[in-house]
């Protein structure tokens, strides 16, 4: 798939499914509606969603307050297969390396987006906000420099 062609189907992932591919899935719907299928997984489900994410895009009208985190595995044996996606879009590392082995007979593009974790980066409530803002914008600025300005989008 080309940089330019807007993908039909995408896939946000990151270490635990809870702060930066739900904050990513949620704004990849807000922006650009139902132009794409989009889901998000982490390498692990071990944590419900951030409440500070949820805060954090609360504040540009992103609801992440009925995301349910899932993994790679719960993906799979819920009959998700990684190789319907158009394209994978890793958040971390970890889940970087995970979708390259998940993919490895299948043709599709995994991108790598360097996006900062911002659990444990700050003390008390306000730093710590502001660092989740700081992904939030990071992951948003990214977004839409791949997938050009947000779409005027119909609920």
């Amino acid at each position: 798939m080309t940089q330019d062609r807007f993908p039909s189907s995408v896939l946000f992932c990151c270490d635990h499914n809870a702060i930066r591919s739900p904050m990513a899935e949620g704004m990849m719907k807000k922006f650009y509606g139902r132009a794409a299928y989009v889901q998000s997984a982490g390498v692990r489900n071990d944590m419900e969603v951030d409440g500070f994410a949820i805060a954090v895009c609360d504040e540009i009208g992103v609801s992440l307050g009925n995301h349910r985190s899932r993994s790679f595995e719960e993906m799979q044996d819920w009959g998700d297969d990684l190789g319907q996606f158009d394209l994978i879009i890793a958040l971390s590392p970890a889940s970087q390396r995970m979708a390259l082995e998940m993919t490895r007979h299948a043709h599709l593009d995994i991108e790598y987006w360097p996006i900062m974790d911002p659990t444990g980066l700050a003390e008390g409530r306000d730093a710590r906000l502001a660092a989740y803002r700081q992904t939030r914008d990071q992951i948003r600025d990214r977004m839409q420099d791949r997938f050009g300005p947000p779409r005027e989008v119909q609920d």
